[in-house]
């Protein structure tokens, strides 16, 4: 398995330095090597829109951040890479447990990183979404 660039713990505080919603979900990078981000977001009851499921945007939250997880995994310090698309279907709804999300870069050219994210409650194997997404790069 190729090493990342960076270590999770060093993504996941760059995350939260830059982008400091992410401490209100309690982002957490899992697992971050070049080929794969593993996020997750706790789960918590402020995050639960009624009808009992887990909020659209803390979904499509976790998921931009693993992309990006995987892009600084991948490439080193590009903070100012960014969500050029993001593509969401929702396919069940999230268990009252930590959301997951496992992140891989399908594509990487030198001006994006197309990414595919697929997210699963914690111990499940049905996928809660799937997310196709492009980060556009620095020159």
């Amino acid at each position: 398995m190729p090493v990342s660039v960076l270590t999770a713990e060093q993504v996941q505080n760059l995350i939260r330095l830059g982008v400091p919603m992410a401490d209100d979900i309690d982002l957490q990078i899992d697992h971050l090597d070049m080929d794969k981000a593993v996020a997750r977001v706790p789960f918590h009851g402020k995050l639960v829109r009624p009808g009992g499921t887990l909020s659209g945007p803390v979904i499509m939250s976790l998921a931009d951040a693993a992309m990006y997880a995987v892009v600084l995994g991948r490439l080193g310090r590009v903070e100012m890479a960014v969500t050029a698309n993001l593509n969401i279907n929702f396919l069940t709804k999230p268990k009252p447990v930590d959301l997951v999300a496992e992140a891989r870069i399908l594509r990487l050219s030198r001006r994006q990183a197309v990414c595919e994210v697929a997210l699963y409650s914690q111990g499940e194997e049905e996928l809660v979404a799937h997310v196709t997404g492009t980060y556009a790069l620095p020159l």
